[in-house]
């Protein structure tokens, strides 16, 4: 059951055994106490923030900004507070950070923003406006005493998920659509395009072929810790094999020009007032 939506708020081994076996305590290990939301308006924005997270194609300030079925919690698990699939746990402790995509240092809201054109197939929202704002106050939140750990190499927090080893060029697209078959499309139906709890994994209500998880490793490394839904035991090779096969599928394009937005200028002494 891939990308499966879970609407609740919400490792690594070497061929030593002492090694392995910290390894497999690291897969185990439950996400770190999270500190109680603080009174007030900050606390305010990031239960919208939490909320935004959760139910990103159907709240009214994100919906207009989305053009797929995924919510950032089909990818983020349990709204980022999963501790390997796609955690945001300790995030915004790597911001700004140095994205080779990009060409450039990107902010966390920048990071935020690239979603929607990207993995929600819709247009960027404002910087600085509620949306960007209130995601960004929540991964900051659950950042909350996490050391700074800025990235010179990419975009991504001390929990990003390992990237498996694999080449794409050693996936078994056959042998992923019966792995498919067997673990998948129970929830995500034999024809890839869901339900009203699992989402799309091809088609045009998903992810673009400008997401991260178009790349068929990184769709794999993401498989690999957080699928099937709370019995992820697929092997590398598994995970590689049944991406291969989801994104052999047809998908949105991505055109970056028709993702944007033109940019207003914010104007902060009347959001002073």
């Amino acid at each position: 059951m891939l990308f499966k939506c879970v609407l609740v708020i919400g490792g690594l081994c070497t061929a030593l055994v002492a090694v392995a076996c910290v390894g497999m305590a690291e897969e185990q290990k439950a996400a770190p106490a999270i500190r109680p939301i603080p009174d007030g308006p900050l606390g305010d924005t990031i239960r919208l923030g939490r909320d935004l997270v959760q139910n990103t194609t159907s709240h009214r300030l994100t919906k207009p900004y989305v053009g797929n079925a995924l919510n950032c919690t089909s990818c983020h698990l349990n709204n980022g507070t999963h501790p390997q699939a796609a955690s945001f746990i300790g995030v915004a402790a790597a911001y700004p950070a140095w994205s080779p995509r990009e060409k450039s240092v990107i902010t966390l809201e920048d990071r935020i923003l690239n979603c929607f054109m990207r993995s929600g197939n819709g247009i960027r929202p404002p910087v600085g406006g509620e949306v960007s704002v209130a995601i960004a106050a929540y991964i900051t939140w659950l950042s909350t005493d996490q050391p700074i750990r800025m990235n010179d190499k990419r975009p991504a927090g001390p929990n990003a998920i390992r990237q498996l080893t694999l080449e794409s060029t050693q996936a078994d697209r056959q042998r992923g659509q019966k792995l498919y078959a067997v673990r998948c499309a129970s929830c995500h139906a034999d024809d890839g395009h869901g339900d009203k709890e699992s989402p799309p994994l091809w088609g045009a209500r998903s992810y673009n072929q400008g997401a991260g998880l178009a790349n068929d490793v990184q769709l794999a490394s993401w498989l690999k810790v957080a699928m099937p839904l709370d019995e992820a035991d697929l092997s590398d090779q598994d995970a590689l094999d049944v991406a291969a096969f989801v994104n052999s599928h047809e998908r949105p394009a991505f055109r970056l020009e028709e993702h944007l937005l033109p940019q207003a200028p914010i104007d902060r002494e009347s959001k002073a007032k």
